[in-house]
Parts: structure tokens; C-alpha cells; sequence
């Protein structure tokens, strides 16, 4: 089977961890700043915060701006569900918004239309490493005081106007998970520039516990609500070796993207994204699916040892978020939306039979 995601690990995670190990301590230590001092050179910023996974990222940056009852979030409907449930997490109401039909980016005309008096953040989702329009969305922030929360959990490497992802709204979040960019096992990243916030974060990941400078190891104070959020030095062991191949893993996908684009871009069947290579670090490769074939192709891939996915069924649409209205763009993608493998242990033999499999099915139109 062809996977749809995998992870790319190899000896030289191995050693890191090897090294973890012989420390002793598995818990929050040594590994985890040398990780998030690397992130922020990467990234050029000043402030990262690694803690357990992508979606306590999102969560523990709300909670850290006093995101709480009676606040609102914007958040586009098409995304995977962790989005809404870290928001929600804080007891504050997620508020699904629509998506441009060509990106599937967060649409900021509907955006507009979602702001009232408790809009507290604006969360955009660069879909699929596909970095939303943060200039208009920067000038929401300016006109009615709100927080712009990126979930930049598909974008680690790519970039927007010649600077890399996670350096333009308040906070930027990212998910190391098993299949991301880079993979720690687990894990993720609250970015920011302010440091007194990071300094918040940095406590409430850990219980809210502070220690005083030049205290003994076991004395500590707890003056508010905390998590147990931290990063294991084990995942940041695997982080640190991966970060060190993200070029590489970059260049390899846009060039699996490439050829899809190439392959598929004059099938009348199919719709593919509008996407830039040449500043997107993609995470998944989504193609549209016309006339009502998507669930026929899936089938047919299936069959042919070939995974797909669905990324992802709108927010809006689940019982528990259900919004009440419309969101026509988003609602026409989810019945069109089919991710495609794409990953760096895919041979080129594995790109070339993805694609002949996708052709064959379209010239016998399933």
C-alpha cells in the first residue's frame, strides 16, 4: 500500500534519542531548549514554546490571552478537528467561516461577516502549507482590536512574502505530529515575538508552576491555572534531527507536488489548487474531484494499493459545531476534496503509479 502520510525517520533520530536516553530524564529537559532555540532561528523569531502536540499549542495560546466564556473565535469550518476543540477547550465559541473556493484559505469577506463585539481572535488555517492572505488579515486585527491566532500546522517551511510562516499574527501554532513537515513522534510549537507572553506560556505549560532564581530545586509557587503541556526531551531529541532535514524533505515534496500538477493539470475531471511551489512547504496534496466521482476514485485506488484521505470534513457540519448556516465553498469542497499520497519515503516509481492509476481512472471516467 502506497500510504497517503507517513513520517521519515531515520539512524541519525536514532542517535538523538540514544542520547535522551543516557541523560536519564525523559521528561522536560536539555533536548526541549536546544529544540526551540533551533525552531527560532529557523523561523526567524524571537520566542518558541514547545510543548506535547499541536492542538494544547492552540489551546494554551488562547488560554494565555484570557480567551475564555462568552468569547468568540473565527475559524475556517474546513479543518481538522482539533482546531475547534482547542477553542473550544477554553469554553470560548468556535465561529465557522468559509473558504475561497481556488485555496481553500480562510475567506476574508466572510470572516468580516462573522465579527461581533465578542470576537476575541481570528484563526486562519494555512491549508495544506498554503499561507492565508495575512496582510488583509493583519488589517482586521488593526481595525477592530482582535488577536490573529495562525494554525500553522501544514505550513512548517513555507513561506509568505519572502519570510517564513509563523512570524505574523500574535502567536503562530505547529504540530510535529507523525505525519507533519517534521515529525518529534509528538509534539508542536507556540511561536511569538513578545517575550513576556512566551514567559506565560512557559509557565502554564507546566501547572503554573514558577521557581524562584536561586531557590532550591523543590520550591516553587503556583498562582494560576497551568497544564501539563511540556515537551519530553525524547521528542525533542527526534525534532532536533529532523529540523536538520527540513530542506530536504521540502524540496522533495514540491517536487512530488510538481509532477502531480504537471500529470494532472489537463484532466478535465480533476481541479487542483492554486498554490505557489516556490514558497509553499506542502503537507498534503488535495486534488477536487468533479461530477461526482471522488468516492469512485478513492474506491478505485484503494483497490489499486493506493491511500487516500479526506482533509477534512467541515467543522460546521459535526453536531457538536453546528454553526446553523451555509457555508457554500466549504460544503462543495468536502464533496470534491481528495488528498493523494505525498510524503518523502515515496520512490519515484510510487509518484509514477499514483499518477498512471489517477489517469487510467479518469479515461475510463470510473
Amino acid at each position: 500500500m502506497i500510504k497517503v502520510s507517513q513520517g521519515c525517520l531515520g539512524e541519525e533520530e536514532l542517535q538523538e534519542v540514544k542520547e535522551a536516553f543516557e541523560y536519564g530524564y525523559f521528561g522536560h529537559a536539555y533536548k526541549v531548549e536546544q529544540f526551540e532555540e533551533a525552531l527560532k532561528q529557523y523561523l526567524g523569531v524571537a520566542n518558541a514554546v514547545a510543548v506535547n502536540n499541536g492542538t494544547n499549542a492552540l489551546h494554551l495560546a488562547m488560554d494565555a490571552l484570557g480567551i475564555g466564556p462568552g468569547d468568540e473565535v473565527i475559524v475556517p469550518s474546513l479543518t481538522f478537528v482539533a482546531s475547534f476543540q482547542a477553542v473550544s477547550a477554553t469554553g470560548a465559541k468556535p465561529v465557522s467561516c468559509d473558504v475561497y473556493p481556488d485555496t481553500l484559505l480562510i475567506d476574508i469577506d466572510d470572516v468580516k461577516k462573522r465579527i461581533t463585539s465578542r470576537t476575541r481572535a481570528i484563526m486562519p488555517v494555512h491549508y495544506a502549507g498554503n499561507p492565508c492572505d495575512m496582510d488583509k488579515l493583519l488589517a482586521l486585527k488593526a481595525e477592530h482590536g482582535i488577536r490573529i491566532i495562525e494554525d500553522a500546522a501544514h505550513a512548517l517551511g513555507s513561506e509568505y512574502q519572502g519570510k517564513k510562516v509563523g512570524g505574523f499574527g500574535d502567536i503562530s501554532c505547529f504540530s510535529f505530529d507523525s505525519i507533519k513537515n517534521i515529525s518529534c513522534g509528538e509534539g508542536g510549537a507556540v511561536i511569538c515575538q513578545d517575550t513576556e507572553y512566551a514567559e506565560v506560556l512557559r509557565v502554564k505549560r507546566t501547572l503554573g508552576i514558577e521557581r524562584k532564581p536561586g531557590g532550591e530545586r523543590w520550591q516553587y509557587e503556583v498562582s494560576e491555572q497551568g497544564f501539563r503541556y511540556h515537551m519530553s526531551n525524547i521528542n525533542a531529541a527526534i525534532g532536533l534531527a529532523q529540523l536538520k532535514k527540513l530542506n530536504s524533505f521540502v524540496d522533495r515534496r514540491r517536487e512530488i507536488c510538481r509532477k502531480y500538477v504537471q500529470a494532472f493539470q489537463n484532466i478535465p475531471g480533476i481541479g487542483l489548487l492554486r498554490t505557489n511551489y516556490n514558497e509553499v512547504a506542502p503537507h498534503v496534496f488535495v486534488i477536487l474531484v468533479k461530477d461526482g466521482l471522488r468516492n469512485g476514485l478513492m474506491s478505485f485506488l484503494r483497490d489499486h494499493e493506493i491511500e487516500t484521505g479526506l482533509n477534512y470534513i467541515p467543522n460546521h457540519l459535526h453536531p457538536y459545531y453546528n454553526s446553523g448556516y451555509s457555508l457554500p465553498a466549504t460544503e462543495k469542497a468536502y464533496d470534491e476534496i481528495l488528498t493523494i499520497p505525498l510524503h518523502c519515503r515515496m520512490t519515484d516509481n510510487d509518484v509514477d503509479e499514483v499518477i498512471v492509476r489517477i489517469q487510467e481512472f479518469f479515461n475510463g471516467r470510473g
